[in-house]
C-alpha cells in the first residue's frame, strides 16, 4: 500500500510515517494542499491522509482538486477538529472518511476500508 501524508506539522507526518511503516510499501509527504495534487498526479498513492488547516491551500480544497483529477482517489481527512459541520464538508469535498488525530488506533483499518471502497 502506498500513502501520501499531507500535513503542515512535521511531527504529525513523522508520527503517521512510523504508525504506517509496517503496512506500507512507500510513503510520500508534503506540508500543504498546494503540493498535494502534484504529488498525487506523479505518484498515484493508494490513499491520501489529509489535514484540514494548512497554509496556502487547505485540506478540503486539496481534496476537491484530487477528487476532480481522480474520482476514485481515497482521501482520509485527519484533523484535530471534532466538528459535525466540518465533517460534512469533508465528505462533500469527496473524502472517504474523517478521523480525529486523537483516534489513530483505527487508522490502518480505516485506510484498508477506504481503499476497498475506492
Amino acid at each position: 500500500m502506498t500513502v501520501l501524508i499531507v500535513d503542515d506539522h512535521a511531527g504529525i507526518r513523522r508520527l503517521l510515517r512510523l504508525a504506517l511503516r509496517d503496512v506500507t510499501t512507500e510513503i510520500w509527504e508534503c506540508s500543504d494542499g498546494c503540493d498535494a495534487l502534484e504529488i498525487y498526479k506523479a505518484r498515484r498513492p493508494d490513499v491520501v491522509l489529509m489535514d484540514v488547516h494548512m497554509p496556502r491551500i487547505g485540506g478540503l480544497a486539496a481534496t476537491k482538486q484530487i477528487r476532480a483529477f481522480d474520482e476514485g482517489a481515497s482521501v482520509i481527512i485527519l484533523t484535530d477538529d471534532d466538528d459535525d459541520a466540518l465533517r460534512e464538508a469533508a465528505i462533500a469535498a469527496g473524502a472517504a472518511a474523517y478521523l480525529l488525530k486523537t483516534d489513530l488506533l483505527d487508522l490502518e483499518q480505516l485506510i484498508r476500508s477506504a481503499i476497498s471502497r475506492g
